[in-house]
């Protein structure tokens, strides 16, 4: 089968919400993995997509330790999976959706060099908010390893920012405290340090990746950081509402 097929058959299954088997013995390399999810987003900026920023998984060392990897991935945030804060994203049964909390830059500078310091993506953040991600896979019952979801646009669905946005000096990104709740019940906590040991850490890596791929990161473009906490599959009529100290709170409800 060949990475256009196989790409063909993801978009499918987003298209219909009708999850495919794993694909990890179809392809030899997270460079083919990366491929097919290039050739997706190429095809979604044909259709009209709009991309609008990144997402950055696996940047918890026990999810890196399950699927064998020693590295986080990538994927591609398009304008049409931007929700509003607290809005109702109608229910979907075969979307396999989870939602896990995170922190957000927004970047005010370009990132285009491959060797990106530390110092120029600090300088480069023009602000951090709270953000609620939507991940749903593509691969049926989430049966994973590293090469399924880096083709599958690192296992991306949408994401929500919270209206309160900070200055890095304004807040303290390593103890800031995450807990998300689904109506009164606490379903995921966590911190940043969780994030690769700094959210920024997550951010330079992701820096360095994009400009050596040739899709730098931009002025205005969203960065989703990773995680902070466990992530929780959605149900329907749920309510998600994260806060992280220090930074507000975001929330997306769930249709019946």
């Amino acid at each position: 089968m060949t990475l256009d097929t196989i790409a063909t058959s993801l978009r499918t299954a987003e298209a219909t919400s009708t999850p495919i088997a794993p694909i990890r013995d179809q392809i030899t390399s997270a460079a083919d993995a990366y491929a097919i999810q290039d050739i997706n987003t190429e095809a979604r900026l044909a259709a009209g997509g709009r991309l609008v920023g990144r997402k950055i998984g696996l940047t918890n060392p026990a999810v890196q330790t399950q699927l064998g990897v020693d590295q986080p991935d990538y994927g591609m945030l398009f304008a049409d999976m931007d929700l509003p804060h607290d809005g109702e994203l109608a229910w979907n049964e075969g979307a396999q959706w989870k939602a896990e909390a995170e922190l957000a830059f927004v970047m005010g500078r370009e990132l285009t060099n491959p060797d990106c310091t530390m110092a120029e993506a600090m300088r480069a953040v023009e602000y951090v908010v709270p953000a609620i991600e939507i991940v749903g896979s593509r691969i049926a019952n989430w049966d994973i390893r590293f090469v399924d979801t880096v083709a599958d646009n690192a296992s991306s669905a949408f994401f929500t920012l919270g209206p309160s946005a900070r200055k890095l000096t304004d807040a303290n990104l390593l103890d800031c405290r995450m807990e998300m709740r689904n109506g009164d019940a606490v379903v995921s906590q966590g911190s940043g340090r969780a994030c690769l040991g700094s959210p920024l850490n997550a951010l330079v890596w992701l820096a360095r990746v994009m400009a050596g791929v040739g899709r730098p990161l931009g002025e205005g473009d969203v960065v989703l950081s990773g995680a902070l906490g466990p992530m929780v599959a959605a149900e329907r009529g749920a309510g998600f509402v994260a806060t992280i100290e220090g930074f507000g709170e975001t929330a997306i409800r769930f249709g019946e």
